[in-house]
């Protein structure tokens, strides 16, 4: 089955609303350069309104970086997926690398989080992905396997068709060390057998990004492989220029 390329860019914590939107004009003016490729936005949510209004009729996905899966609550910081839908968001990040390793996200909040998306209408897009010390002890499968069951484990069948994979290989991001082509392969081809189970061949329509430091320079070699379906990018998303300039290396 054919996969249209989704390349998102991933702001963190940078941006204010004024820098948020002039990058949007920076990238509409470009949009030619991506033909062929869907793309995604997640600012912070102090500038997801503003990225939403910027954007809105361009096709690109506007993504929370987190949402909350309880409507509403005594959750001081937090924000649902109404809130999310209000401000304009199609989408959003579950489970991201920083999320799990700085707090303590875990499989089953992010199960929860898997169905409140789904229900809101919001595209969920959940964030797997090993450790350093996983790697080296020969456990990459195993901790896939995990976070992938465990977050898809309140999803029905024709749930899990709806959902998008990122794979974050967390030794290879600002370690100095590098995930090769074939290694992010070897890890995708993984994911969708493991996807398969859930939704049977529904998993070949599925997309599944890679996460490890994408950059214009290796982005064509990584997304050529068969079961890389774009880049979920942070640091070289900050400039328009740059995460157009990714998109079109991942065009087919």
């Amino acid at each position: 089955m054919s996969r249209r390329p989704l390349v998102a860019g991933n702001w963190k914590m940078c941006k204010t609303r004024a820098e948020a939107v002039a990058w949007c004009t920076d990238l509409t003016a470009g949009l030619a350069d991506a033909e062929g490729v869907d793309l995604a936005v997640c600012p912070p949510a102090t500038a997801l309104a503003e990225v939403a209004a910027a954007l809105a009729g361009s096709g690109v996905g506007v993504w929370g970086q987190n949402v909350h899966q309880a409507e509403s609550g005594a959750f001081t910081g937090e924000i649902s997926t109404g809130m999310l839908v209000e401000a304009g968001a199609s989408g959003a990040l579950l489970g991201h690398s920083e999320r799990r390793a700085l707090f303590n996200e875990h499989d089953d909040q992010l199960a929860e989080k898997v169905v409140a998306c789904l229900a809101a209408g919001l595209d969920p897009v959940l964030c797997i992905g090993e450790l350093e010390y996983a790697r080296d002890a020969g456990s990459t499968e195993q901790i896939l396997d995990e976070q992938l069951r465990r977050g898809l484990a309140q999803a029905a069948p024709e749930q899990v068709a709806r959902v998008t994979v990122a794979y974050e290989p967390v030794w290879a991001i600002g370690t100095g060390r590098t995930a090769t082509p074939a290694m992010a392969q070897e890890a995708h081809a993984f994911i969708r057998g493991v996807l398969r189970d859930f939704a049977g061949d529904a998993a070949d329509g599925i997309r599944i990004l890679y996460g490890g430091s994408v950059k214009p320079e290796n982005a064509a070699e990584l997304t050529a492989q068969p079961d890389v379906d774009g880049a979920l990018v942070g640091g070289a998303s900050l400039a328009a220029a740059s995460l157009l300039a990714i998109a079109a290396a991942t065009r087919p």
